[in-house]
Formats: structure tokens, sequence, C-alpha cells
């Protein structure tokens, strides 16, 4: 799963420095994302595709099996035919690692105002949502004895790109 993950991750931040991702890196840059914080967090794009994301990580060898105990892929049965497609799609996508620097998650955040607004990866060997704190691993190296906490992930990316290097957001509810 954490393999999958990080190929994921690279294939969600190629997406968004793609032609496909231009909508979506418009939509960063006009949050006021710098480039400088998009990359330090990974910041990436699903995009408009049902099995782009399946695709690649298949024809990297994982398994549908594998790529669904990662929650990146769903599992659909439909009149005895059973098809995988990509959990993220059309949307802005956040990963979620770990203190070791493990990508454990994603969030994925629609451009629009369709719903629902967010699609996060739900519970899996690796990722527990209610245990799970976006950007430990970036304060606890801030040199701060203090956390700030915020609503989001999104929050927090601001804080950080705005010095407060010791800025979290807890995860799930």
């Amino acid at each position: 799963i954490l393999e999958a993950n990080r190929e994921a991750a690279r294939f969600f931040h190629s997406s968004l420095m793609s032609e496909k991702g231009k909508i979506c890196l418009d939509y960063y840059l006009s949050r006021g994302y710098s480039m400088a914080t998009i990359r330090r967090f990974g910041m990436g794009y699903a995009p408009d595709d049902w099995r782009a994301l399946y695709n690649h990580l298949h024809s990297l060898g994982y398994t549908p099996g594998e790529l669904v105990d990662a929650n990146l892929v769903r599992k659909s049965e439909k009149n005895g035919k059973v098809n995988y497609y990509d959990n993220f799609r059309n949307r802005a996508i956040i990963p979620i690692i770990d203190v070791r620097g493990n990508v454990v998650a994603f969030g994925g955040r629609v451009l629009d105002d369709s719903k629902p607004k967010y699609i996060n990866t739900s519970d899996t060997l690796v990722y527990k949502k209610g245990s799970g704190v976006f950007a430990l691993n970036l304060a606890k190296d801030s040199g701060e004895r203090s956390l700030i906490i915020t609503e989001g992930y999104m929050d927090t990316i601001a804080l950080h790109q705005a010095g407060f290097k010791n800025t979290i957001a807890c995860l799930g509810t």
C-alpha cells in the first residue's frame, strides 16, 4: 500500500504539471500557493478520467486488489462483470504523509461546486483517519515547542507558506 501510494502521489503531481492539470495548477495559484509550496507538499491533480490512475499503477504491476486495499481504486460489479475505477477524479489532490515520510493517504477537493466537496482515503492497513495528523512530518522539525492546529490541510499549507512551520491539521472527525 505504501509503495502504491508513493507511485500515486508521483502520478498526481506529474498530472498537475501536465497540460490537463493546468486547471488545477491555476486553482492552486489562485489560492496564493507558490510553486515552491506546491512542490514541498507534493500537491497534485487527479485527472477527469475514470481509470487514469488505475491504468498507470496497473502498468507498474500493481494488482486490482492491491489498489482497492489502498483505497486508490474502487470495485463495482454489474451484471456479473467486475469493473475498477479511480477513487479520485477531477480533484486537487493533497498527499497525507506520516511522520516517517510515507504517503499513507490522500485528500481530494473538487475544483468546482460539485458534491461531495472532499473525498478522502478511507481507513486502510496503513492509515486510520481518526488518528491522522496532517503536516506533523514537517511541524516536528519546526523548532517550535507548540503547535498551531487548523481545520484542514489547505489552511495548514497556507500557514506553512506564511512561515508558521509548526502548523498541523487533524484528519477525520
